[in-house]
Parts: C-alpha cells; sequence; structure tokens
C-alpha cells in the first residue's frame, strides 16, 4: 500500500483518468443528442468498434491520422444512419435494432480487418503513429496541474467541449429544444410541423459519428494498432452513463470522470502489488448507476417517449 500512496502513482491516476474517461465522454455525449431525440441506440459498442477499425483502416493505408479520423466519423455515422433507417422509418423495435447493429458492427469490423490483413492464413497485426499529447505552453508547466489537465490529447479536450456545447445545443437553440421535446412529445410537435423524422435521423447520425470518434481514439491516441476487443465494453459503459448522469451533459462529464478514476485507481493497484479484488472497483460505477436511478426516479429526465416509435395518427 505504501508503494501505491506516493506522489507520482497519484499523479499518474489522475492523468490516467482522462485518458481513460475520454472515449467513454465522447460516446455518451453523442448518445444523450440520439436519446433526446426519443432512440436508445444500443449499438455503441459496435459501432466504437467499427470507428476504431475504420479509422485505423484509413490512417494505415493514407499515413494520415487526420483522414483516419474521418474514416472513423464515416464508419460510425454509417451504423447511426442503418439505425435511424430501422427505428426512425421501420419502426423496428429500438432494443432488437440496437442489439443487431451491435453484433454487426462487432463481426463486421473484425472480418473486415482480416480480410485486409490476413497473410498467408495468418492475421498481421500493423501499428500507425498515433496522435501525440497536445501541450499547451506554459500551462502544462504547473507541477501536477500542468500534466494533468494541460498535457493531454486533442480529443480529450475536444470530448471536455462538447460538454458545454452540447448542454447549450439542448436547452439554448431552437432546433435543440425541438429535439428534446421530440423526446417527450412527438405527437405535439407533429402538431406543430416539427419534421419528427429528419431530427431522429440527424440526432441518431450524429451519436454514431460520436462514437465513432471515440472508437477512433483507442486505436489512433490512446493506443497504435486494431485488434479484437479493442472497446471491450467501453460502448455499454457509455451507455451506463448516459442514466448515471440522469441525461444531463454536466453530469455526464462527472460520470465519466469517475469510470475514468476507478479504472485508473485498479490497474494502479494491480501494478503496485496491493491485494484488493479490482473487479470490486470495476462493477462499483455501474452499482452507482443503479443507485441513481433509484433515488432519481422522481427527478429523473429521461425523455418519456424513450423507445417508443412514433407513429402519426395514434395515440
Amino acid at each position: 500500500m505504501e508503494d501505491f500512496l506516493t506522489y507520482s502513482v497519484i499523479l499518474g491516476i489522475f492523468v490516467a483518468t482522462f485518458k481513460i474517461a475520454t472515449p467513454l465522454l465522447i460516446a455518451a455525449t453523442g448518445e444523450l443528442v440520439a436519446e433526446a431525440s426519443g432512440i436508445l441506440n444500443l449499438s455503441l459498442e459496435g459501432t466504437m468498434t467499427m470507428g476504431a477499425f475504420s479509422g485505423f483502416l484509413i490512417a494505415n493505408e493514407t499515413g494520415n491520422l487526420w483522414l483516419g479520423l474521418v474514416g472513423a466519423a464515416v464508419g460510425g455515422g454509417a451504423l447511426g444512419l442503418l439505425m435511424a433507417v430501422m427505428t426512425a422509418t421501420v419502426k423496428v423495435n429500438q432494443i432488437v435494432a440496437g442489439l443487431a447493429l451491435n453484433i454487426l458492427g462487432l463481426g463486421g469490423a473484425f472480418f473486415w480487418y482480416r480480410s485486409v490483413y490476413e497473410e498467408g492464413g495468418a492475421v498481421a497485426f500493423p501499428t500507425v503513429d498515433r496522435f501525440q499529447t497536445a501541450t499547451i505552453p506554459l500551462l502544462s508547466d504547473i507541477p501536477a496541474v500542468g500534466e494533468v489537465f494541460f498535457d493531454q490529447h486533442w480529443l480529450t479536450y475536444f470530448g471536455i467541449l462538447m460538454v458545454p456545447a452540447t448542454f447549450i445545443f439542448l436547452n439554448r437553440t431552437k432546433y435543440g429544444l425541438e429535439l428534446r421535446s421530440i423526446g417527450h412529445n412527438p405527437e405535439a410537435c407533429d402538431m406543430r410541423g416539427v419534421g419528427i423524422i429528419s431530427r431522429q435521423y440527424t440526432a441518431v447520425i450524429y451519436g454514431g459519428v460520436m462514437a465513432g470518434l471515440g472508437g477512433a481514439y483507442l486505436s489512433l491516441a490512446g493506443g497504435n494498432q486494431f485488434f479484437d476487443d479493442i472497446v471491450a465494453g467501453r460502448g455499454w459503459i457509455a451507455l451506463a452513463i448516459v442514466i448515471f448522469g440522469n441525461w444531463r451533459a454536466s453530469w455526464i462529464l462527472g460520470g465519466s470522470l469517475l469510470f475514468g478514476f476507478l479504472e485508473a485507481t485498479q490497474l494502479s493497484l494491480q501494478a503496485s502489488g496491493v491485494d484488493l479484488p479490482y473487479q470490486l472497483l470495476l462493477a462499483l460505477p455501474f452499482l452507482l448507476t443503479i443507485v441513481a436511478l433509484v433515488f432519481n426516479r422522481s427527478r429523473s429526465q429521461v425523455p418519456l417517449s424513450l423507445t417508443i416509435p412514433y407513429h402519426r395518427g395514434e395515440r
């Protein structure tokens, strides 16, 4: 335990917290917008995996990491488009559609990877030059604080900036308020002439793009290659964070950092040889999500029409 409670280890935990939280935060803020429209997208795990692969593939083939990010956004957006077609147009059960696309994203990414990089019956594991941290001059030189807050990947800053941007969009813009109204009362919005289907398409595709970027962080910034199970459940964690955050952007930031802190802590505990079941720390965020659901049920901000397909003329 003494080896664990050192300055360097504790500092490392806080630095790692932001790195681990980044893909969760990006995917969760995108899912918040999608769910605001009344559509629950359970395919985040597969969408992040597809984003991680498509981003890695483009970056590896072109040698350009920025094009890789574009590829990740397109890959995630494509699955988001499929989700929108199935739920907003065809009116398929959202849970069934999400689980089906989750399998498609996972299986499609792994199959595509093996098709491209299999050589002589063996699968190669190429790497790319990943994004370096974006060090902010002067501020990064502040002891402890600089390393934690001002020496992170630019995608981390992007994820944090998307929190106030998402809050302003959903609460201070006409389009965002209409989107939230669709999630709560699509019948009233339809009577006012608001385009429900088009807005749901936009929101779900945006959520897919953000999930794809979250996956790209894992293969282009946090790591430098693609492999099976690269997402490792982060898509499901992002879904849990939206619930834990009570569908509020600021709380989603806090939830992402909490998940990141707990994972960083359990990794440090293992490295320090502390005899403590790390599975307890990994399970704690999900337990907190359940507790939050129980105690916040009277103040829940969940869209009232979430998972309920809208059929014009039906009540």
